[in-house]
């Protein structure tokens, strides 16, 4: 049952994807709504797309220009890259957990209110050759 699990973990390792990153868990709006934002920055250069998210007037676009940031900031204090030559290679927004609610409604009946979360994740890379 336990056999290869050391070179299952030195594959693993291997294959790691090293690019810098950052995730936001559990933001309380609907990952369709971030989908829409992260549309406009995917494929842009860092700096270009904190400017894109800092002058748009939308809640979706404050959270995804916070995770945008964190990203930046991992790549230059982890790993050591310049922010001038990084560009956001992927970003994506998934479900959350829902958290159900009741709106109670007359004749003893009640509707049910699902209050969505989503988790958004950006990835950046260095552009390579200028």
């Amino acid at each position: 049952m336990a056999r290869g699990i050391k070179l299952k973990a030195e594959k693993r390792k291997q294959n790691k994807d090293t690019r810098p990153f950052a995730k936001a868990n559990h933001v309380r709006m609907s990952s369709s709504k971030v989908r829409i934002i992260l549309d406009l920055i995917r494929g842009k250069k860092a700096q270009m797309a904190v400017a894109i998210l800092d002058n748009m007037n939308d809640s979706a676009a404050k959270e995804a220009l916070k995770v945008l940031k964190s990203a930046i900031a991992n790549a230059e204090n982890n790993l050591g890259k310049n922010a001038e030559t990084l560009f956001v290679a992927q970003c994506y927004a998934t479900d959350g957990p829902q958290m159900k609610r009741i709106h109670y409604a007359g004749k003893g009946s009640g509707n049910r209110i699902l209050k969505k979360t989503s988790h958004i994740t950006i990835v950046l890379d260095e552009v390579v050759g200028g």
